[in-house]
């Protein structure tokens, strides 16, 4: 039988503060002056040659990436993030599709989070009105500026909202400079205007909880932030305004940032902090394009980085610097892991909470 494609623009939406939510700001948010959950001996023996490291790179002015998973933003690190970017030492952060759905729904709302368990079973797992419409207004917006995902949504939640043009002013424009490089961006948004008969000039949308926003937090602090969703992977895909395009077109111009960031790398640090999917398969791309542009230029590899992997799976005690563990260790099966090693410097795994090991940092650093 041949399936069909469904037609999303029929998904009823609801408002997001009819969702039972299951985190809340005021019971997650950590204080970054308040002394951080205590670490075994290990982690802290880790956590010591992680700060040294951290240090050491931004002496010679090498780039610090930090790639994390949407736990450490629910586990309410948000604040001690800022003040390490404040600080100068991270240079760059990278998260996910969840990442940023989390953050724009904290920043907004307060909270976030939801059961997938009951809310798929009645159709109503991600279809809230007010995430999937604000974020895509913030990445079509942004796409006229040639920005991409994370600087469209951190200047949104910043910013309180967004600017439209009019349909017509976008029809003008497609018209008289048809090859131009936004065009396509211009299109699709005139679309949305059209189909979903949006209003246009400036879209006041209050964000009370910024503090709360890494992503606003890193674009005020003028840091690189590179979203790295996959298409079908997040709530916002049901959403009636659901644009493949806009999401593509916004996620491709931060790995191009994230790139950026790598030809920064040698001898900087890499924090991959539960990110066992999205992180190392953007770094290990982003990695050999970086490699592939400097033999084309007669430059050596990237080299001299350190990476830190910090996920709570078993990690076996196995020692990365030494090489891949054999199958009867339990590390053998950290997928992420191996691909890090694979990826040139020196790799580290360190099983540890990611709102403890963060916070321990912060202290070293401080």
């Amino acid at each position: 039988m041949a399936a069909k494609p469904l037609d999303l623009t029929r998904l009823k939406v609801f408002p997001l503060s009819e969702r039972k939510s299951l985190t809340r700001l005021e019971d997650i948010l950590l204080n970054p002056d308040a002394p951080p959950a205590p670490l075994g001996d290990l982690q802290s023996s880790a956590m010591t040659r992680c700060a040294a490291d951290i240090k050491a790179a931004r002496d010679r002015g090498a780039a610090v990436m930090v790639i994390y998973g949407a736990h450490l933003l629910r586990n309410g690190t948000a604040p001690i993030l800022d003040r390490l970017m404040k600080s100068g030492h991270i240079t760059h952060l990278a998260t996910n599709g969840a990442g940023t759905i989390h953050d724009w729904e904290y920043a907004w709302l307060g909270r976030s989070t939801e059961s997938v368990r009951e809310n798929v079973a009645t159709g109503t797992f991600g279809t809230w009105d007010e995430t999937g419409r604000n974020i895509h207004l913030a990445l079509l917006s942004g796409a006229l500026r040639g920005e991409g995902y994370g600087a469209s949504l951190g200047r949104y939640i910043t910013e309180d909202g967004t600017t439209l043009p009019t349909a017509a002013e976008l029809e003008s424009q497609i018209q008289s400079e048809p090859r131009h490089p936004l065009t396509a961006a211009r299109a699709d948004l005139l679309n949305t205007i059209l189909q979903f008969n949006l209003p246009t000039g400036r879209i006041e949308v209050v964000h009370p909880n910024k503090q709360a926003s890494i992503l606003a937090t890193a674009f005020r602090h003028g840091v690189p932030m590179t979203i790295h969703p996959g298409i079908g992977y997040d709530i916002i895909t049901c959403h009636p305004m659901f644009s493949g395009a806009a999401i593509g077109r916004a996620a491709a111009e931060d790995f191009r940032l994230f790139s950026g960031s790598v030809e920064q790398l040698d001898g900087g640090v890499v924090l991959s902090i539960g990110s066992a999917i999205m992180g190392p398969q953007v770094f290990e791309k982003s990695l050999s394009c970086v490699n592939n542009l400097r033999i084309q230029d007669g430059r050596p590899i990237v080299a001299g980085h350190t990476i830190y992997v910090v996920d709570m799976q078993d990690g076996g005690g196995w020692d990365w610097t030494v090489g891949e563990p054999p199958k009867s260790n339990p590390a053998y099966y950290l997928r992420f892991c191996k691909s890090y090693a694979r990826m040139g410097g020196v790799m580290h795994y360190v099983q540890s909470d990611n709102a403890a090991f963060v916070g321990n940092l912060y202290t070293l650093l401080k």
